[in-house]
C-alpha cells in the first residue's frame, strides 16, 4: 500500500498570486518546488538565456580555451573522448560542432561499453597517441581516471577534461574528505571545491557547450550559432536525468523551442520514425521515446551509430539510421521485459523477497540492461535493487535504490567484497568474483539500516483540490510550470469521496480506462487511468467512493476541447 503525504510548505499564495497574475494554487505549486524569493520566482516563471551564468566563471574555462586556441594555431590534432550514453554522444557532438566551427582539426572516439567500459581508459589514451593526437578533450567524463591522463601526459599529449561528475575523494583518519583532481592541464567540472560557478547541477553536455560559449567569444562567432547547440544540450539535460531547476531549466526550456525547428537530418528522422510531431516535442517524449533510442545504440551496438545519425548530411542516410537506431531499441525493449520478468520471478520464488536490499543474478542477461531492469524491480518492490550478470572478467552488474538509501555509502561497507565499485546515492556499478556473490548478498542485508516505513512507496501530493476547481485557465497556467522532469515534477492533486461512473477500458493491451468522476455535491468530470486497467475497475466496482490522485489536461477531438484528470493513483 502507498502512502500519501501531503507537502504543506507556507507562503503567502494570495499575495504571489497578485504579483505574478497567476492562481494562488499555481503559487503554492511553485512553493513546493522550493522556489522562494520575487527574482527566483521571476526567473522560474520567465527565465530567458540572459539569466544563464558567464562559462568564464567555471575554474580552468580561461586556460581550457587558451590550450585549445594554441592547439589550432598549430593545426595540432585534438581527439574527443566522450561517453556511451546520451549524455555523452550530446557532449561529443556539441564540441565537434564547436571545434569544426572555428577550424580545429578534431575527431571523436566513443567507448565500447563491453570492451572499453566506462570513461577514458589507457588504452584509448594509447590508440589516439598512435592517432597522432596532440590533446585530448574529454567530455561527460575523466574526472576519475587520474591514472589514465598521466599515460597520456607521459606520452606527450595535453589533456582537458570537461566533466560534470562528483569528484573521487580520499577519507582521512579524522573523516575528514581530500578531494582528487586528475592530473590534467585542465579540469572543467563545476562540482571542483574551488569552482565558484553558481550552478553545480549540469549535465555533461552542458559544460561541453559552456566551453563552446567562451571559445566562440575568443573567434567573435555569433552568440546564434551557439543558441543554435541548445537542442543538443536539452536533449541530455533530460536523457541524463538531471534536476530541472536553475541554469537547467532555461537550458531544456530554451533548448526545446530549438529542436522544435531544429535543422538535424538525423534528429528530424528520429522523430519521424518515432511518429512524434516536431512541432510539439516536450521533455517527456525526449525522455522515454528518443532518449532510448539513443542509448541503445550504446548499450546493445556502438554509441558511434547515434553520432553519425547526428552528423549525417544525407536525409536518406539519416533515415536509414534513425531507423536502425529504433530497431535497436525495439530490441532492447524486449530483452528488458524478458530480463525483467526472469528476475521478478526469481525473487517471488525464492528468500530474496525476504530481503530489504535485492541482489539478483542473470547470468545470461546483457551487462547494459542489469541497470534498467534493477530499476524495475525498485519500482515493482520499492527496495534497492542490484542485477549482476556474468561477464569474462567475472561478475558486473548495476543498482538503483531508494530515497532513504544511500547506494554508494552503503556499497563503501562492502567494498572487501568487490573487485570495482562507484556511483552515488541512487544508482551504482560493481563488480565482483562469482564466488563473493552470496557473501556481498548476506553482508548487504546485515549492514542495511532501512525500517519497514522506509520500504513503502511515498506519493507526495501538491495539494488536496477538488476536481470542480479545474477550470481551463488554471490547466493553462499550469503550462508556465513546464519543462516536467526530475527536481520539477508535475504537480499532482487529490481529491477524496469521488464517485466512479461509466467505467470503459480501452485499448490494444486493455489498459487504459475512460470513465467520469462525481465529488459530494454533483459535479462531474471526464477521466482516464493508464495502467493496470482490470484491477482498477475491480476496485472501483467493491469502492462506492475512492480517493484519487490526479493531474488536469484539456482534451482536444475533433475541434472539440473539454477538461478531464488523468488519474495517476487510488485508495
Amino acid at each position: 500500500m502507498e502512502k500519501w503525504v501531503v507537502a504543506a510548505k507556507r507562503a503567502d499564495f494570495q499575495k504571489i498570486g497578485r504579483e505574478f497574475h497567476i492562481d494562488p494554487v499555481i503559487a503554492r505549486l511553485i512553493r513546493n518546488r522550493d522556489v522562494v524569493g520575487y527574482d527566483e520566482i521571476n526567473v522560474y516563471l520567465h527565465g530567458n538565456l540572459n539569466n544563464l551564468h558567464d562559462p568564464m566563471s567555471l575554474k580552468d574555462m580561461k586556460t581550457a580555451v587558451e590550450l585549445l586556441v594554441e592547439a589550432m594555431k598549430g593545426r595540432k590534432k585534438i581527439r574527443i573522448i566522450g561517453d556511451y550514453d546520451i549524455d555523452g554522444i550530446m557532449s561529443s557532438y556539441i564540441l565537434l560542432q564547436g571545434l569544426n566551427r572555428v577550424g580545429a582539426f578534431a575527431d571523436i572516439q566513443i567507448p565500447n561499453r563491453i570492451t572499453d567500459g566506462y570513461g577514458l581508459n589507457e588504452s584509448l589514451v594509447r590508440e589516439a597517441y598512435e592517432a597522432g593526437t596532440d590533446l585530448i578533450l574529454t567530455c561527460d567524463n575523466g574526472i576519475a581516471a587520474a591514472d589514465q591522463i598521466l599515460v597520456a601526459r607521459k606520452l606527450g599529449m595535453q589533456v582537458i577534461v570537461t566533466d560534470h561528475h562528483e569528484l573521487p575523494y580520499e577519507e582521512g583518519a579524522d573523516g575528514e574528505r581530500n578531494f582528487l583532481l586528475p592530473p590534467a592541464d585542465a579540469v572543467v567540472n563545476p562540482k571542483r571545491q574551488d569552482c565558484e560557478y553558481p550552478f553545480k547541477g549540469m549535465c555533461g553536455a552542458a559544460v561541453a557547450w559552456k566551453l563552446v560559449c567562451a571559445l566562440y567569444k575568443q573567434y567573435d562567432v555569433p552568440d546564434s550559432e551557439a543558441e543554435d547547440l541548445l537542442e543538443y544540450v536539452a536533449i541530455a539535460t533530460i536523457g541524463d536525468v538531471m534536476d530541472l531547476q536553475g541554469e537547467n531549466r532555461v537550458l531544456v526550456r530554451e533548448g526545446l523551442k530549438h529542436l522544435r525547428n531544429t535543422k538535424n537530418k538525423g534528429l528530424k528522422a528520429l522523430m519521424r520514425e518515432n511518429n512524434l510531431d516536431p512541432d510539439r516535442i516536450n521533455a517527456y517524449q525526449i525522455g522515454f521515446v528518443l532518449g532510448p533510442c539513443l542509448n541503445a545504440s550504446g548499450r546493445l551496438d556502438t554509441a558511434m551509430r547515434a553520432l553519425k545519425m547526428l552528423c549525417a548530411g544525407e536525409e536518406q542516410q539519416a533515415a536509414a539510421l534513425a531507423g536502425d537506431l529504433k530497431a535497436l531499441n525495439e530490441s532492447r525493449k524486449d530483452m528488458t521485459v524478458k530480463g525483467t520478468e526472469e528476475a521478478k520471478q526469481m525473487v517471488e520464488d525464492s528468500s530474496l523477497k525476504e530481503d530489504r536490499v535485492l541482489v539478483v543474478y542473470l547470468p545470461e542477461c546483457h551487462e547494459s540492461l542489469a541497470g534498467i531492469i534493477a530499476g524495475r524491480l525498485r519500482e515493482c518492490y520499492h527496495k534497492p535493487a542490484f542485477v549482476l550478470t556474468k561477464t569474462v572478467e567475472g561478475l558486473k552488474g548495476s543498482g538503483r535504490s531508494i530515497e532513504a538509501y544511500s547506494m554508494y555509502e552503503e556499497l563503501c561497507k562492502c567494498k572487501e567484497l568487490l573487485t570495482k565499485f562507484g556511483g552515488h546515492p541512487m544508482a551504482a556499478g560493481i563488480s565482483l568474483e562469482e564466488e563473493k556473490l552470496l557473501l556481498f548478498r548476506r553482508k548487504l542485508n546485515e549492514v542495511c539500516t532501512l525500517e519497514k516505513e522506509d520500504l513503502v512507496e511515498k506519493v507526495v501530493i501538491d495539494m488536496s483540490m477538488p476536481v470542480s476547481y479545474v477550470s481551463k485557465r488554471l490547466v493553462q497556467q499550469l503550462e508556465l510550470l513546464q519543462p516536467f522532469g526530475k527536481g520539477n515534477t508535475r504537480p499532482l492533486f487529490a481529491e477524496k469521496q469521488l464517485k466512479v461512473t461509466g467505467l470503459r477500458i480501452f485499448g490494444k493491451n486493455r489498459n487504459v480506462v475512460k470513465m467520469q468522476v462525481i465529488d459530494t455535491n454533483g459535479y462531474a468530470m471526464d477521466a482516464v487511468y493508464f495502467g493496470e486497467a482490470e484491477n482498477f475497475a475491480a476496485y472501483a466496482k467493491t469502492h462506492a467512493l475512492m480517493a484519487l490522485t490526479y493531474y488536469p489536461s484539456i482534451n482536444s477531438y475533433r475541434g472539440r476541447e473539454t477538461l478531464q484528470i488523468t488519474v495517476m493513483n487510488y485508495q
